[in-house]
């Protein structure tokens, strides 16, 4: 997901220019706009875990999670993408002990953070260390790369540092890392921290890239985007089981069927369906092996 800081004001159906060159299919597995009660219906046979939300940039938190819980969410990793966020996201934390995997991070799509907070974050990130589940967001930037001050090469520089607090702390890590540069970090994670778990966040990238990261062991996960897209359905099919997550991104929101709507866990219903329509698999049964899966990544209550 692109920080909130970055982001221009998009009407529906317009495109993100993050986006751009990125087609959506349109076809594949359709979901209809739900309310909640169908879905707290829906999932009274399972629950879920999202494994990946900007959970610091939705208000009214009380309402939403224990709207989300009813509905069959039963955790979620919240990822941070500054020093101020990983503050807040700790901070909710704190409230949601039970629902919250806390991580904190920099976000790669934003220009890199000064020494000062670069040295206070680490400082944060041992002080709390077991209130976190893991480091992240972090990785390298694509889609903003052109507009940043600093060049690639210093962001693999950043995420090499990253990766090491991570395996000074033995927590996994949470990446961002698409397209060519998914390959890059997969080689930055092999030398600089092979033992760190790590999470390749809504991936995007050739086929034999994804294998050499599944085949190392690592997570992968898809977002609502694998309901209409079916480059993510592909990607999807080809994770081997024990290695899927899935996730919103939220806030992010999605194109699709799901345009117009705010992105919450909730539409995770929809993900889990196209997967067990992908996989055959019955929609409790994946759903409790993606929460098995995550609770293993980021650990669960």
């Amino acid at each position: 997901m692109i920080p909130a800081s970055l982001l221009k004001v998009v009407l529906p159906g317009e495109v993100y220019p993050f986006c751009l060159g990125e087609k959506h299919s349109g076809g594949g597995f359709a979901a209809a706009s739900r309310g909640n009660t169908e879905y707290k219906k829906t999932w009274e046979a399972g629950v879920v875990f999202d494994a990946h939300i900007h959970l610091e940039q939705y208000d009214n938190l009380d309402e939403r999670i224990k709207r989300w819980r009813e509905a069959g969410v039963k955790q979620v990793t919240a990822v941070s993408n500054d020093l101020a966020s990983s503050y807040r996201t700790l901070e909710i934390k704190e409230r949601y002990p039970d629902v919250v995997r806390a991580g904190c991070g920099f976000h790669p799509e934003q220009p890199l953070p000064e020494t000062s907070e670069w040295e206070e974050w680490k400082c944060l990130v041992k002080l709390e260390r077991e209130h976190i589940a893991c480091i992240g967001e972090i990785g390298l930037p694509h889609y903003e790369l052109d507009y940043l001050p600093s060049p690639l090469e210093a962001y693999e520089e950043f995420l090499a540092e990253c990766l090491l607090v991570a395996r000074e702390l033995k927590l996994p890590a949470a990446l961002h890392a698409v397209h060519d540069k998914a390959e890059l970090a997969f080689d930055i994670l092999r030398r600089e921290a092979p033992a760190v778990p790590a999470h390749f966040h809504w991936l995007k990238a050739p086929e034999d890239v994804v294998a050499r990261i599944t085949k190392a062991g690592y997570m992968v996960s898809v977002t609502p985007e694998v309901c209409y897209r079916e480059r993510d359905q592909r990607l999807a099919a080809a994770v081997p089981p024990d290695r899927l997550l899935v996730e919103t991104d939220g806030p992010w929101p999605f194109q699709g069927p799901f345009a117009g709507m705010e992105t919450t866990p909730e539409l995770l219903h929809d993900v889990i369906a196209t997967l067990a329509g992908i996989t055959g698999e019955k929609e409790a049964d994946l759903a409790a092996r993606t929460q098995k899966n995550a609770e293993r990544m980021y650990g669960g209550m």
